[in-house]
């Protein structure tokens, strides 16, 4: 009954959890916003109607999210306080500052831009209301950024000197937190993973219509530009990618070791696409593999040395003390290939579809591709979501590398059956939001683009926005 409500591990179910569930609307209100303002320019620049039918629907659809988006992250910041006291102690004067400039400058700006765009229409100069979405994207990516800011302290600490009196970290630079090599990593990756997930949701949407014979005209233009957006989106995820696997093998070599289960240092290391073997990594049974390509991301170079789980694992004890510093290497070793898979899975049947629904081809396109279309969607997202996994359970047992374990953060005062019990009660309220969320955005995606005469004056009140 101990080990069932432990806070420790209560407390970590909880905040993975949370963190995941909040971190679905996430992309889709950094991609959505990027992807109406980037619409509404087109139908500015244009005066083509269809644009300006998409710029409403996938505005409403961003809207929707990222109302959700609020309530879900306001509780994700509270368990800092409520369940893990001690490493809000132990940090909080060099955490708390990016997190105090999201909050107060990014998402301000955010909100007041996404007001006057929604009650803009028809009241504001048309340049002027662009200017309010592009605002709102600019404001979204910031905030991202500052976020990413303060989870790269935990993965990579910099910025800060150690209060022995104390027994705390405090901020000495804000600029070493807010260029920390880690983010300027992270930050490019993430954005470029959250355009994928909206661009998908925008295929998905423009397929379910066209598999109908449904505002053809209008969800062709949606359709190859979600296609175009994805597949750019997952080039600029590659690269940027590579760069932070670079600042990993820098900050975290154990987490690079990890990810391929490599237990001996090795020159010329190989990737392995799929393995199966003993977990000790004594014996392995079988391997597909691709020569030097772990070197490779690791080093830049062919023959480049990667530190193995072992040398790391004898390193930590002696600079640490007695331990385990290796994550479970089953959790990151697949999760960094399922995260890169869904992705490039993504990437291809956008080049697929794109040459498909060109131009010139005379194909008709079968229902069974419209519904692979549809069922893109999801792809990008979970890659997401596996990389936070990944990102994170590949730190363990750290929640500041070489500061503080996890075991040390956990708050000393609550109980596990209270933990248990606020887990239990934000499983029932974000599986009902769920719900409402998911049918909202799917009521909004069949009602699909406004009705709009491209002979009417485009000044009419009907083409106010009504959320």
């Amino acid at each position: 009954m101990e080990e069932l409500f432990d806070p420790l591990s209560l407390a970590r179910w909880q905040f993975g959890l949370t963190t995941l569930y909040h971190f679905i609307f996430v992309p889709l209100t950094i991609g959505m916003a990027l992807m109406a303002a980037i619409m509404q320019t087109a139908w500015y620049r244009t005066g083509k109607v269809e644009y300006l039918k998409l710029t409403k629907l996938f505005g409403k659809i961003f809207l929707i999210n990222f109302a959700m988006g609020v309530v879900t992250g306001i509780v994700q910041e509270f368990q800092f306080g409520m369940n893990w006291s001690e490493y809000s102690r132990f940090v909080g004067d060099v955490f708390g500052a990016p997190l105090a400039i999201e909050g107060l400058a990014a998402f301000f700006l955010e909100a007041t831009f996404i007001g006057l765009w929604i009650f803009g229409w028809n009241r504001l100069p048309r340049l002027a209301h662009l200017i309010c979405i592009w605002m709102v994207s600019i404001a979204s990516m910031l905030s991202a950024y500052f976020i990413l800011a303060a989870n790269a302290f935990m993965q990579n600490p910099v910025g800060f000197e150690m209060n022995l009196e104390r027994g705390r970290a405090e901020l000495t630079s804000l600029w070493e937190v807010l260029v920390n090599p880690v983010v300027l990593a992270a930050f490019p990756h993430t954005i470029f993973g959250a355009i994928m997930f909206a661009a998908t949701v925008m295929i998905a949407v423009s397929a379910y219509h066209l598999r109908r014979g449904q505002h053809v005209t209008t969800m062709r233009k949606g359709l190859r530009a979600g296609l175009w957006t994805n597949l750019l989106a997952f080039l600029g995820v590659g690269l940027s990618g590579d760069q932070l696997s670079l600042a990993m093998v820098d900050a975290q070599p154990m987490k690079m070791a990890a990810a391929e289960g490599l237990y001996q240092t090795t020159s010329a290391a190989s990737f392995s696409i799929f393995t199966l073997g003993t977990p000790d990594g004594a014996s392995e049974l079988f391997s597909i593999r691709i020569p030097y390509l772990l070197s490779l991301l690791s080093t830049h170079t062919l023959d480049g040395e990667v530190e193995g789980i072992d040398n790391l694992q004898a390193q930590y004890v002696e600079q640490f003390g007695p331990g385990d510093y290796a994550p479970l290497i089953w959790i990151t070793y697949w999760s960094f290939r399922w995260m890169i898979g869904l992705g490039a899975l993504s990437a291809l049947i956008s080049v697929i579809a794109l040459w498909f629904t060109r131009a010139k081809s005379t194909r008709v396109i079968s229902d069974r591709m419209w519904r692979v279309l549809i069922w893109t969607a999801p792809l990008p997202l979970l890659a997401s979501l596996i990389g936070w996994v990944f990102t994170e359970m590949g730190r363990q047992p750290w929640i500041v590398f070489g500061l503080m374990k996890t075991e040390a953060a956990v708050s000393p005062n609550v109980a596990g059956w209270q933990v248990a019990l606020s887990l239990a009660a934000f499983t029932l309220i974000y599986g009902a939001l769920a719900v409402v969320e998911f049918k909202l955005i799917v009521k909004a995606a069949k009602e699909g683009p406004p009705e709009i005469d491209e002979n009417e004056d485009i000044d009419d009140d009907d083409l106010a926005i009504v959320y």
